[in-house]
């Protein structure tokens, strides 16, 4: 019955991106929707791209070993680039009328930088769309009862974000964001409820979290070096996210620029609040079902991320399996299609595009199509080699960004004397 239920989802899910994919006529549509999303088709846009799998896997089970001081990257550092991008960058992406981030680097700096930040941004979603791809093909793996191997069962998940993703572009995005976001919400926090019962009650919960000092960010026994370590994740998700273009993207896909800026906000606040509802499930699970313990000692690192799945399929009702794993499924569906497009539109337009100038706007949609199968194959390799939680893979992703894109972005848009010859050597 359960395995019913995900191969609809797959279907319906599917069956709402190639009817979104309706309103493509050029590459504005593909790429940025038309810039006609109302406030909440954008607001839903914000919030399904950025709670993706690692939230609802990686996130959780690394605060039911760490505590918060796991996790400043996600959902505290991801939560301010929302905030930042909003007040800060997204008026001026609206005004400029761009259709990838990469253009900003044209428009600032001229090509040279334009390709080299375009080529260090598109090679930092290789990490987030690959964890998007191994959470998927960890449901399928665990749906199966471990039938479909796990590098075969990511291959199968690869595979069902490319059909939907390869024909509506951003419109398929929002559409399919917008159901998901639905899902998401309903199903997490009746999971979230069923789950706290089952462990005694929500406030047992969080009482043995402040015991076992899960709420302290900054332990007494930290060093330097973790302090480190903590600053170096909070930056690569605060500042190293905002030069993304599933960010700008989100931003400039909305019907004006009062609602670009509303919409990555509301989005921001939902996203920070409601990430804290599968880092509850996270711990509750370890309360109501402590052998899952036995999961952090694996000398496999990517094994923790099962915490979640083990214990709906072990110890949940069939509902609630259908409501975890269709909400997870939403959470992984949503990110991955903009993970794969949003560099799949900044290859094309600011690495392909300068070298073909004379391309036309079918040649271009063509092109981008290509592209994003090339990218999907790109990412699927790396996410069949990596050995890393979704969490790190995120958390590096970021770091290329963070150190090759952003100090050019904020020089570029609010200090006049910024050059070429700065942003080259920054």
């Amino acid at each position: 019955m359960l395995i019913t239920f995900v191969a609809l989802y797959m279907a319906l899910t599917i069956a709402i991106g190639l009817v979104a994919a309706r309103r493509v006529h050029n590459a504005q549509d593909y790429l940025v929707a038309g810039r006609s999303l109302p406030l909440y088709m954008n607001v839903a846009t914000v919030f399904a791209t950025w709670f993706g799998a690692e939230t609802v896997l990686a996130v959780s089970a690394t605060f039911a070993k760490d505590g918060l001081h796991g996790i400043p990257g996600d959902p505290f550092g991801a939560s301010v680039c929302l905030v930042l991008a909003a007040l800060l960058f997204a008026r001026l992406f609206y005004r400029m009328n761009l259709l990838t981030i990469g253009d900003f680097y044209k428009h600032r700096y001229g090509k040279s930088i334009e390709v080299l930040t375009s080529v260090a941004i598109v090679g930092s979603y290789l990490g987030w769309t690959s964890a998007q791809m191994t959470a998927l093909g960890l449901v399928i793996h665990v749906l199966s009862g471990a039938a479909i191997d796990l590098n075969t069962a990511i291959v199968l998940g690869a595979g069902i974000v490319l059909i939907y993703t390869i024909f509506g572009g951003m419109w398929s995005v929002a559409f399919t964001d917008l159901f998901q976001t639905v899902i998401i919400l309903i199903g997490l926090t009746l999971v979230a409820v069923f789950v706290g019962d089952l462990a005694g009650g929500a406030s047992k919960v969080i009482e043995q979290a402040a015991a076992e000092g899960k709420f302290t960010m900054f332990p007494a026994d930290m060093d330097s070096a973790a302090y480190w370590a903590m600053a170096s994740a909070f930056f690569a998700f605060a500042f190293g996210s905002i030069p993304q273009q599933d960010v700008f993207q989100r931003m400039t896909s909305a019907k004006n620029e009062k609602t670009a800026v509303r919409g990555t906000l509301i989005g921001a606040a939902i996203y920070f609040c409601f990430a804290f509802v599968p880092i509850f499930i996270g711990y509750a699970a370890l309360v109501a079902e402590p052998s899952l313990k036995e999961l952090f000692a694996s000398d496999d690192p990517r094994q923790i991320q099962r915490i979640l799945p083990d214990l709906v399929l072990g110890r949940m009702p069939l509902w609630v399996q259908i409501m975890f794993f269709g909400a997870l499924l939403s959470a992984i569906l949503s990110t991955a299609s903009g993970a794969l497009l949003a560099p799949t539109a900044l290859f094309t337009e600011n690495v392909l595009r300068p070298f073909v100038p004379q391309m036309g706007d079918r040649q271009f949609l063509l092109t981008l199509r290509i592209v994003l199968v090339t990218f999907t194959c790109g990412a699927l390799l790396f996410a069949l080699n990596s050995k890393s939680t979704m969490y790190e893979m995120v958390q590096n992703a970021y770091n290329v960004t963070l150190v090759g894109a952003f100090v050019p972005l904020l020089a570029g848009a609010y200090w006049k004397r910024a050059t070429t010859q700065g942003a080259l050597a920054s």
